[in-house]
């Protein structure tokens, strides 16, 4: 089914600005657009034999403005479309970035528990190493202080003795 030829200049100027050119019939150009006062002017002229034609012109009008209202809300809706599909995808991509961005977290937080576990490890043989070397100086120690006991003799070793008694 072909639609009506339209030569409303307001439609036509919306089709203009929605991207469908200037000029639906070929070879019509438009008329200028009537003023306010040029159409209030038109419908106090017109004589009671033309109310037919005026009704029925009104009737068209009607329906340009349905169909205008028709292709803007069709239009709507599309750039509506369009935006969320937009959106969508921005969305997507930056859910992506932030798992990609998790991924490399969880790397990093495993290498870095590998690494405190090792030096945990290091830090208990350490101390069980300065444990074990300070039982060695001790005894050492104790070594050093009983040979100078012995090597001073035995008298001096009873009079130590009566002296801590």
């Amino acid at each position: 089914m072909a639609l009506p030829l339209i030569s409303d200049p307001a439609v036509e100027a919306f089709l203009s600005d929605i991207g469908f050119g200037i000029g639906i019939v070929p070879g019509h150009t438009p008329p200028p657009p009537a003023t306010p006062l040029q159409d209030a002017m038109t419908v106090a002229a017109t004589p009671p034999a033309q109310e037919e034609e005026t009704s029925a012109s009104a009737a068209a009008d009607e329906e340009r403005r349905r169909l205008r209202r028709k292709i803007s809300n069709r239009e709507s809706a599309r750039r509506s479309r369009a935006r969320k599909q937009l959106h969508l995808e921005e969305l997507r991509a930056r859910a992506a970035r932030l798992r990609a961005g998790n991924r490399e977290l969880a790397v990093r937080l495993r290498g870095l528990q590998a690494r405190a576990a090792l030096v945990r490890l290091g830090n208990a043989r350490l101390r069980a190493e300065a444990t074990a070397l300070g039982r060695r100086l001790a005894a050492a120690q104790r070594a050093i202080v009983l040979r100078q006991l012995y090597a001073a003799g035995f008298h001096e070793l009873q009079t130590l003795a009566s002296l801590i008694v």
